[in-house]
C-alpha cells in the first residue's frame, strides 16, 4: 500500500520519506554548503530533501523543474527553515510530545490508518518513522513561529469587513453551505408504474431506518442486493453549486434530515443533509454572574471550596451576591461589575463551568464548582435565544480577509527575516 502525502491541521505539506540514500551518495564526504547566521545547511541534507521533492513531484505526475532550479529552490527554502528554527530556539517555542503525537494521528487518519498500522506501513516501504516524527516537529515549529510574527502584523477594520460583504466573493460567502450525501437507486425513465411503486415503497423503508436514528450510509450499505445504489458525498458547497435537483430540497432540510424519494430521469433519489453551516444561526445564550475563589499558596484547594460555599449560603441567606462578588472575587476581569459576565454563548466558559451554567434554573445560585481557575459560585440571571446569523457572517467574512492578509504578510515576513539573516552560501 502507498501512503498518500498528507496535510497537517496547521496546513503544512508532510511529504512522507524517502529510503535511505544510495551507497553512492553515503560514501560521499559530507560538507557546509550554507552558513546561516549560527547554524548551517549540510550537501546530505540538501541531497535528501532535493531527493524527497523529486520523488514527490513524480508519483504527483509534475514535471520536475530543471536540476539546477530546483537545488537552487530547495536550499533557499532550507535557508528559512533554518532562519526560523534559530527564532524558535531562542524564544523557546517547543513541541510537546502530546502535541506531536496528536499531529501523526491525523497524519495516519487522513491515509484511513491507526498510529501503529502507519507506523508499519512506512517501515514496510522503507521509510522512517522517527525520521518523518522530527520532520512534522520541525514544520509544527515554523508554522507556531509563523503564526506568531505574522498575525501580529494583521490588522482588519469592521469597514473592511462590510465593504467586502458588500462584494460579488463577499456574499457568496453569506450564503449558506450544505454537506449533501445522496443516494441514487438508478431506474430507467421507461420504467413500469408497478417497478416504480415497488422501489419507492423499498426506500420508504429505508427511510423509516434513517429518521429512527440509523446513519444515513450504513442504511443504504446493508441494503439488499435486488436494488443497488450510485451517489456519494458531494462535500461542502454553497446552494448554487449544488445540481438544481438537490438545491430545491436542501433548503427544505434541517442538519441529519433526509428528504422522501425523489424522481428524476436517471431513477430515484435520497438527498441527505449531512451537515449545515453558514445558515440561520439561533443560539440558546444565559447572563450569568460568577465569584471565584483560587487556591493558593496560603490557601488551599479544600479551603478555596469551603470559602464556596459559605459565599453560596450568605448568597441564599439574602446578602447581595453582587456586593459579595466585589469583595471575595478573583476574576479581575469581572469582580468589579458585581461578578457579571454578561451574555455567553455556547463554548465560551471553560466545559465545567457550562454544565454547572446548564443545570441552574434562572435566579439559582449553583454549588461550588472547580475548573483549572479555581472554585466558582455562580448564579443564572436570564436566558434567551439570540439570533447570531450576522455576527456569523461577518466572523467567516473576517477569516477570509485574514487568510487574504496572512499570506501576503507572510511572504513580506520571510523576505524580511531572509534579507536580515546571515547567508553565506558556499
Amino acid at each position: 500500500m502507498t501512503i498518500k502525502s498528507a496535510l497537517l491541521a496547521t496546513g503544512l505539506a508532510i511529504a512522507l520519506f524517502t529510503a535511505a540514500a544510495s551507497q553512492a551518495q553515503t560514501e560521499m564526504l559530507d560538507q557546509v554548503v550554507a552558513i546561516v547566521d549560527d547554524d548551517v545547511v549540510m550537501a546530505s541534507e540538501l541531497r535528501e530533501r532535493v531527493q524527497t521533492i523529486t520523488q514527490t513531484l513524480q508519483a504527483r505526475g509534475v514535471e520536475l523543474p530543471p536540476e539546477d532550479v530546483l537545488i537552487r529552490e530547495t536550499l533557499d527554502r532550507l535557508i528559512l527553515e533554518s532562519i526560523q528554527l534559530q527564532m524558535a530556539n531562542r524564544v523557546g517555542v517547543r513541541i510537546s510530545d502530546a502535541q506531536l503525537n496528536a499531529a501523526m494521528e491525523r497524519i495516519a487518519a487522513q491515509n484511513r490508518m491507526g498510529l501503529d498500522e502507519f507506523r508499519a506501513t512506512l517501515e514496510q516501504e522503507g521509510q522512517s518513522y522517527a525520521a518523518m516524527r522530527e520532520q512534522v516537529r520541525r514544520e509544527m515549529t515554523i508554522q507556531r513561529v509563523q503564526s506568531g510574527n505574522v498575525n501580529q502584523r494583521i490588522q482588519i477594520t469592521e469597514q473592511e469587513v462590510m465593504n467586502f460583504l458588500r462584494s460579488a466573493e463577499g456574499q457568496k460567502v453569506a450564503q449558506p453551505e450544505y454537506r449533501i450525501v445522496h443516494a441514487l437507486l438508478p431506474l430507467g425513465s421507461d420504467a413500469r408504474a408497478s417497478e416504480v411503486a415497488e422501489a419507492e415503497a423499498f426506500l420508504q423503508q429505508l427511510l423509516v431506518r434513517i429518521r429512527g436514528g440509523e446513519p444515513f450510509d450504513q442504511v443504504i450499505s446493508d441494503s439488499t442486493d435486488e436494488y443497488q445504489f450510485s451517489g456519494g458525498d458531494l462535500g461542502w458547497r454553497k446552494l448554487e453549486d449544488l445540481p438544481s435537483l438537490f438545491s430545491e430540497v436542501a433548503p427544505e432540510l434541517a442538519a441529519g434530515e433526509t428528504s422522501d424519494p425523489i424522481r428524476s430521469p436517471s431513477g430515484l433519489h435520497l438527498v441527505h443533509v449531512l451537515d449545515l453551516r453558514g445558515g440561520e444561526q439561533v443560539v440558546s445564550q444565559t447572563r450569568v454572574r460568577h465569584i471565584l475563589i483560587r487556591p493558593s499558596e496560603v490557601m488551599s484547594s479544600e479551603q478555596a471550596e469551603a470559602l464556596a460555599t459559605e459565599l453560596k449560603a450568605r448568597a441564599e441567606a439574602g446578602e447581595d451576591f453582587a456586593d459579595l462578588a466585589r469583595e471575595y472575587s478573583e476574576d479581575i476581569g469581572s469582580a468589579q461589575e458585581g461578578g457579571d459576565l454578561g451574555w455567553t454563548s455556547p463554548g465560551q466558559m471553560v466545559p465545567e463551568f457550562e454544565t454547572a451554567m446548564a443545570e441552574t434554573e434562572v435566579g439559582e445560585i449553583s454549588d461550588p464548582v472547580q475548573s483549572q481557575f479555581g472554585w466558582h459560585v455562580l448564579e443564572v440571571l436570564e436566558r434567551r435565544e439570540q439570533d447570531m446569523t450576522q455576527e456569523a457572517i461577518k466572523a467567516r467574512a473576517t477569516e477570509v480577509l485574514h487568510q487574504r492578509k496572512y499570506e501576503e504578510e507572510l511572504d513580506a515576513w520571510l523576505r524580511k527575516i531572509r534579507d536580515e539573516a546571515f547567508v553565506d552560501i558556499k
